[in-house]
Order: structure tokens, then sequence, then C-alpha cells
């Protein structure tokens, strides 16, 4: 009897031991909420996201922050030169920070980030069959279904940069960006959003800050470009109409200096006439090369509006615009 009361004293550690780390998450959250409460920008954010209570807890034990430029550039490292980052995860109840950008034309990106960043808390949650099972689920959307350049380009990325992490990514990406999903990512995202499509509305909202503005860039470049070729047709015509009236005033010259008076004045109202046509071309081609430089400027207001957008998310300072 006394050894088996010897073998119970030694087990029963043991088996709190194992209770216990069972149970870590679990407990580490308690700790991490008991006193917490969210501030009122972020709480907020986490409804206009309907966040479900098991993704609030998530966001919440990493007591998120909105950072301005400086904080955040010392919470999130980014050794990225071509990648802008507007939030980071670091770890398991370490912090969530997202980049406080209060432009009005880009609204819905913190919103869309912070979902993001949940969810990378998410999936360090999920057990490792679940994780399996999920992993399948976005690499099988991602290779056969997926459709959007974005975010295609952004998961290449992610490939070069983070390939340990991609299914990671992916998991934040698709969860906040994709319309629509196959059923099964649709029930599974269902534990976090009570209406997902707010989220990705939220990020078409501000993305379309950026494509309707590269649409309209790329549409005066092709303006420009068409209004560059005429230009410089009609400065060829008129070198080739300088050129004859050169001529013509040298055989005219020639005339008179010989005496041929008639022949002189048989090709006064031609050359005059020619003279006309070639001061309307030259007053044409100015008019053009106006419009040309109007749509320049235009052009360029636009890209300075991009560059400002594209600035406004970035934390990092950017190169100036590319100008015509």
């Amino acid at each position: 009897m006394r050894k088996l009361t010897s073998y119970a004293v030694l087990l029963l550690p043991l088996l709190f031991g194992l209770l216990v780390w069972g149970q870590r998450n679990t407990i580490g959250d308690w700790i991490a909420l008991r006193s917490y409460t969210p501030p009122a920008a972020i709480s907020d954010l986490a409804n206009r996201t309907t966040m479900t209570p098991l993704a609030e807890k998530y966001l919440y034990v990493n007591k998120p922050q909105l950072d301005d430029r400086s904080a955040f550039n010392k919470h999130c490292k980014n050794d990225r030169e071509q990648s802008v980052v507007l939030g980071c995860f670091l770890g398991n109840r370490n912090g969530i920070y997202v980049f406080n950008v209060t432009t009005p034309e880009l609204n819905g990106v913190r919103e869309v980030t912070i979902a993001h960043e949940m969810l990378h808390q998410a999936y360090d949650r999920l057990s490792t069959s679940e994780r399996a099972r999920i992993d399948g689920l976005l690499q099988d959307y991602a290779r056969n279904k997926l459709d959007n350049d974005a975010i295609k380009n952004q998961i290449e990325l992610y490939r070069k940069s983070e390939p340990d992490a991609l299914s990671n990514e992916m998991h934040s990406l698709f969860g906040t960006q994709v319309g629509s999903l196959p059923s099964e990512l649709e029930d599974y995202y269902k534990q976090y959003f009570t209406d997902r499509q707010k989220v990705v509305a939220d990020y078409n909202n501000y993305q379309r800050a950026f494509t309707d503005r590269k649409e309209k860039i790329a549409a005066y470049d092709a303006q420009l470009t068409e209004s560059k070729q005429r230009i410089d047709e009609l400065e060829k015509e008129l070198e080739q109409q300088r050129d004859a009236l050169d001529a013509n005033r040298s055989e005219m010259d020639a005339n008179r200096a010989a005496g041929q008076i008639e022949a002189y004045n048989a090709m006064v109202s031609p050359y005059n006439a020619a003279i006309r046509a070639y001061n309307t071309g030259v007053n044409n081609l100015q008019a053009r090369i106006a419009e040309y430089n109007e749509t320049v400027n235009a052009r360029n207001a636009i890209a300075d509006q991009e560059h400002d957008l594209q600035q406004s998310l970035s934390s990092k300072e950017l190169p100036s615009a590319a100008r015509q």
C-alpha cells in the first residue's frame, strides 16, 4: 500500500502539469484579458469587421494598437523594400500593431488590416489536424480557382520572402480579400466573422482608390502616346514644307538676280500661299503641343495623388511618383 501511495504522490503533479499544459492557451488568454479593456477605436474596428466573440478574443489577447509612423516602425520591422506593411502579429499573445491610416480615400484599410492580423492568431491556434485540412483547402483554391491578379502577386511576394508562412498568409489574405470562396472555407471563416463580406467590401473600397487612378493614368498615357505620334508627324510635315519654302525662296532670288522678273512674279503668289499654309501648320502644332502639355499635367496630378495614397499606406518614405 505504501508503494501505491508513493506512485500516486508522484503521479498527481505530473497529471496536474499535463492538465495545465493542455489548457495553457485558455489560462494564458484569461490572464491577458482579466484586466484588459480594449480602447474604443479598437473595439469599433472589431465591431465594424463583424468579429465573433472568438475572433475578438484572439484580437484582444494581443492588446492591439493603432500606431503612427514612428511607433509602427519600432513595432513592425519591414526589411522588404518592395513590400508595404500595414500591420504585424508578433506571435501568440505577443501583440498586434496596425498602421493608423486616416486618409479618407482609404477608409477600410484599418479594418482589413486588423482582421488580417487577427486571422494570424487564429491560424496559430489551429490544431495540427485542422491546420492540415485548412492548408489543403487554401492551397487547392490558390492553385485552381483564384483569379485575382493582385492577390496572386501578393502570394508570390510571400512565396519569395516568407515561404514557410505561405499558408498562414493565404489564410489571412483569402479571409479578408476574396469575396467568394469554396463552401468549406466560407463555413470555416464563419467562426471569425458574422458577415465576412463587410471586410471584403472594405478591401475593395480602398483598392478602388488605386485602381481608379491607375486606369486614369493608363488612359492618359495612351492619349499622350497618340498625341506625341501626331506631333512628330506634324513636325516632319512642317520640316518638309520649310525645306520646300527655302528651295522656292532660293529659286525666286536667283530669278530676280538674273533679271527674270516675270518668272519671279509668277512664283510670288504660290510662295505666299505656302507661307500661310506653313504658318497655319505651325499654329496647329503649337496648339497640339499645348494640349499635350495640359494632358501631361493632368496625368501627373493623378500620379501624384496615387503616390500620396501609396505614401499614406507606407511607414517608409517612398520614391517620388513616376512623371511624364
